[in-house]
């Protein structure tokens, strides 16, 4: 490695570790201040939360590791630009793609890191700081499990089960409620069409119960609508929100190959390419991002106070392509495999086509 790639990548380094620095800080402290009442009302120790928040920093690694890639290469860039080093390295012949491969090159190991990081590290991490939060903070002990399109859960009387379309409604369906005595033999089984939750009453429709009687005999009895007082609720029916961020990739990659349903397949495919293209975001931005930051300060005179702007304007929008692409996906109106790369494909072939541009 000569002289100058050596001296590149340092300046690079030591940008990307000042904003990934900058960011954590920004972000533990936003966060520090959202949920430090909800440690201290259930009397957890300073140590607990100490260890909440270390045990947190891989996963704002790799939420904030593609914008830190984008600005670590804007930022080095732009100081060579501004200290007239890019000028002068140009005027001997240096071409720019010599000038710009080893911060991209940089960038491309800074992934492969995270990358192992969301193998081996983040698993383990999420899956404790989840267990923290859910089950020390809140109080709050997964019930049941999610399996071929159904939830099943086994409350304090009876065991539930039932298709829930929308998490954030109290709306349910192909729902079944049922009873067992001491003697694990059925007792009664309630079954509805549908199944609403409102005001503390359970509402069924279309439906029927059935009742055991003596001679291992069952009393059947159709019904349109009724109430009944069932003793969970919907908010007793918790499952892990982000259950998919405590596995690895080869977690997800295993997962999605193990589905039946297809619309649990469909969205752990989305999971596991989603989680992939999310990380590799940072390489296609850097890309676009180095042309840009020469293309701004040729026609505005500016380089990074304008740069970084654009830049971090240019990530925010990528992240809404991608977060709608990716939402898309998990619907089932896109295929997972174009959503997670249509962006990269995008934003990757623009910036290599600005950057040689640039050049010539």
């Amino acid at each position: 490695m000569n002289l100058l790639n050596r001296y590149i990548l340092l300046q690079f380094i030591k940008n990307i570790l000042m904003l990934i620095l900058c960011f954590l800080a920004i972000y533990i402290l936003i966060d520090f201040f959202e949920k430090i009442d909800n440690f201290m009302e259930k009397g957890k120790s300073m140590g607990l939360v100490l260890k909440f928040f270390v045990l947190n920093v891989p996963f704002i690694i790799e939420q904030m590791g593609p914008v830190c890639i984008l600005l670590a290469g804007v930022v080095t860039l732009g100081i060579l630009n501004h200290s007239n080093e890019l000028v002068a390295l140009k005027a001997c012949g240096i071409p720019l793609k010599k000038i710009t491969g080893p911060i991209i090159a940089a960038g491309i190991v800074a992934t492969l890191l995270q990358l192992t990081m969301s193998q081996f590290v983040l698993p383990k991490t999420v899956a404790r700081t989840n267990e923290i939060w859910n089950k020390e903070v809140k109080g709050r002990v997964p019930l049941g499990i999610y399996r071929n399109g159904r939830y099943y859960y086994r409350g304090i009387d009876g065991f539930y089960s039932f298709a829930r379309p929308d998490p954030h409604k109290n709306e349910f369906l192909f729902f079944s409620y049922t009873t067992w005595d001491s003697e694990y033999q059925l007792n009664s089984l309630i079954a509805a069409q549908t199944a609403v939750w409102e005001n503390g009453i359970w509402t069924l429709y279309d439906g029927q119960v059935q009742t055991a009687i003596p001679d291992q005999q069952f009393l059947s009895e159709v019904f349109t609508r009724r109430d009944f007082g069932f003793t969970e609720k919907p908010a007793d029916f918790f499952v892990p929100e982000y259950r998919s961020k405590e596995l690895s990739l080869v977690g997800l990659y295993r997962d999605a190959l193990h589905k039946n349903s297809p619309e649990e397949k469909n969205i752990a495919w989305a999971d596991f390419l989603g989680r992939i293209s999310y990380i590799l975001l940072g390489i296609p931005l850097l890309l676009l991002g180095l042309p840009l930051l020469l293309m701004v300060y040729r026609k505005w005179g500016h380089d990074l106070s304008l740069a970084i702007p654009v830049s971090c304007g240019m990530a925010f929008a990528c992240w809404g392509i991608w977060g709608t692409l990716q939402s898309l996906a998990r619907a089932g109106y896109m295929n997972p495999l174009f959503a997670a790369l249509a962006v990269h494909l995008l934003v990757g072939s623009l910036g290599l086509f600005l950057l040689l541009r640039e050049d010539s």
